[in-house]
């Protein structure tokens, strides 16, 4: 016992003692606890004075407080806040200010590299050092009031009366202004960073529709949805995630179409979210969809910014984080994942010949592989009897049953898929064209797998890339291997049985309360007219009736009024 017990040493690490924190002996436990717990300017003397500030925070009771008219506990609540000067991209100017022949003491404090350092100087520095002199006529507006109106040229610019939120807004960018004997402090919107611009849709891409995708930059996308949706009603409603990080989020809908249920439900969910920090649109849908455990997703994400307005058009709510390119529309049901933008700007013989080739493409990426095992291992009488002697010919030295071969090809091209997408540039695509072509050639030389199965892994993948979801692709290579087990354990009828229970789990599931498979399970009885096939723009009267919309008409019976003969008119008239 004792020699396993000297060897498990070796291996196990265990800490001898637990250490809640690290105590420096010159320090005093209670000062940083009375820096936490009170806002007087006494103990905050005190404990900067033993050196107890030292790693110390100011605590969420002290934030909470109102701002002091004090200006020395004000520069010691902001100093303490963001550890000055150790804080070394925390500003901290000091300056004086005349206003009715009084001298007061005054300080802002920004983050360097966040906010605008000339729109600082110009309009918030320049006017309270200089101009706070000039002499003032009107009496009756106390300094505050003066200072707000007259001294601060700045056209986004607001009171805050508690450390807290002047904190925050200084996080995102802001200017916070003090001003010696206020009971509150200014904060001016001064923020600007360097961040990416408009670019094209990377994996969205379209060959008709505009080329333009979402940014990192919230403001930015809000506002290329509002350039393409010039709506009085298209409401945004600004909601913070993130207990410490505060995350600006965004929640859009267009006000007299979108169901109120169905807002107050998003609203919620993303209200009630506690977390510390969130940095992602896909950290933000594992925190909302419905199901964690559904291998389809539930929320649609897109880069696009016309398929948002398209969506929000037809009554879906958008969610929009700061940060994060990609933007999420919920409900989403199978039908949101098979179509693309582009499938409304061709003309609808040509869109649903496309829609036929990916569908099919759907099918052959799912099933394909799983029906080859099935029929080679299960039901060889189906085959044509020259096509299974030539079968059996190309595996003839193959020394791995067909379904080792397949999980063999399948699992190459998936490495050879990531590999490409993580090496960077033009290496990516090279190593995907390159590999797949050496890899395949010496596989079959080497007689590990036979060459119909290089074709058939061909078809396949050819047949995902279809897909125009990342997510649904995801989703459809997984259940892919799942097909692949089920053929070579039990044939067609493995497949069968997964695809009930498929189709089963997927019309059980819900997106925030419309069934998955709308409109097909259950099945619809409204006009609208997009779904697996499309009709004519001019005969899309109606927005879908499966998300309750207040207005279900999208445009008149008769939309193009050119259709209709003068005397038609007349006798109207």
């Amino acid at each position: 016992m004792g020699l396993l017990n000297s060897v498990g040493r070796y291996f196990i690490y265990k800490e001898k003692e637990k250490k809640n924190n690290f105590i420096l002996k010159e320090s005093k436990k209670i000062s940083c606890e009375a820096v936490k717990n009170t806002a007087s300017l006494d103990l905050f003397d005190k404990a900067e004075a033993e050196g107890a500030l030292i790693g110390c925070t100011v605590g969420e009771d002290i934030l909470k407080n109102k701002i002091s008219k004090d200006m020395e506990l004000n520069k010691k609540v902001i100093k303490t806040a963001y550890d000055i000067p150790k804080n070394s991209d925390l500003i901290f100017r000091e300056f004086n200010i005349t206003v009715k022949e009084k001298t007061l003491k005054a300080f802002i404090v920004f983050i360097d590299g966040m906010t605008n350092g000339v729109a600082i100087c110009n309009f918030v520095l320049e006017p309270l050092m200089l101009l706070s002199n000039i002499e003032i006529k009107d009496n009756t507006k106390d300094v505050g009031q003066f200072v707000f109106e007259r001294l601060i040229p700045y056209n986004q610019i607001k009171k805050i009366d508690n450390y807290s939120e002047i904190i925050n807004n200084v996080n995102f960018g802001g200017c916070g202004i003090f001003v010696e004997g206020l009971e509150y402090a200014f904060a001016a919107d001064t923020k600007t960073w360097e961040h990416r611009g408009i670019e094209a849709p990377k994996s969205e891409t379209v060959i008709r529709g505009p080329q333009e995708a979402f940014n990192e930059q919230i403001r930015a996308n809000t506002a290329l949805i509002r350039k393409i949706l010039k709506d009085k009603d298209l409401m945004i409603q600004s909601v913070s995630i993130g207990e410490r990080s505060n995350t600006p989020c965004a929640v859009m809908y267009i006000r007299d179409i979108a169901n109120d249920s169905l807002v107050h439900e998003v609203l919620k969910r993303v209200k009630s979210i506690k977390v510390d920090y969130i940095f992602d649109s896909g950290e933000l849908e594992q925190f909302l969809e419905d199901s964690t455990f559904m291998a389809a997703p539930q929320i649609f994400a897109t880069e696009r910014p016309d398929k948002v307005a398209m969506m929000l058009s037809k009554g879906n709510v958008a969610v929009i984080l700061d940060g994060s390119p990609q933007v999420l529309v919920m409900p989403a049901t199978v039908t949101e994942f098979l179509h693309t933008t582009e499938d409304t700007n061709v003309r609808f013989p040509y869109v649903n010949f496309i829609r036929a080739i990916r569908i099919t493409g759907v099918a052959i990426a799912l099933l394909l592989p799983g029906i080859y095992i099935a029929i080679t291992n299960f039901h060889q009488e189906m085959i044509p009897t020259n096509l299974l002697f030539a079968i059996e010919a190309s595996r003839e030295n193959v020394p791995f049953p067909s379904v080792i071969e397949m999980l063999i090809m399948e699992f190459s091209f998936e490495l050879i898929r990531e590999a490409g997408l993580r090496v960077p540039g033009a290496i990516g695509s090279t190593i995907g064209i390159v590999g797949g072509l050496i890899l395949g050639q010496a596989a079959v030389t080497a007689n590990v797998v036979s060459p119909i199965m290089i074709i058939i892994v061909a078809i396949t993948a050819l047949g995902s890339f279809t897909v125009p979801s990342f997510s649904m692709s995801f989703s459809i290579r997984i259940m892919r291997f799942l097909y692949i087990i089920l053929g070579a354990s039990a044939g067609f009828l493995g497949i069968s049985l997964g695809l009930v229970i498929n189709s089963l789990l997927f019309a059980s599931s819900k997106s925030f309360g419309v069934p998955f498979l709308t409109p097909f399970a259950p099945v619809t009885k409204g006009k609208y007219s997009d779904k697996l096939t499309r009709k004519p723009m001019w005969k899309q009267e109606e927005r879908p009736e499966y998300l309750n919309v207040k207005d279900v008409k999208s445009q008149p019976k008769v939309s193009r009024g050119w259709t209709v003969k003068d005397s038609d008119k007349e006798d109207d008239e």
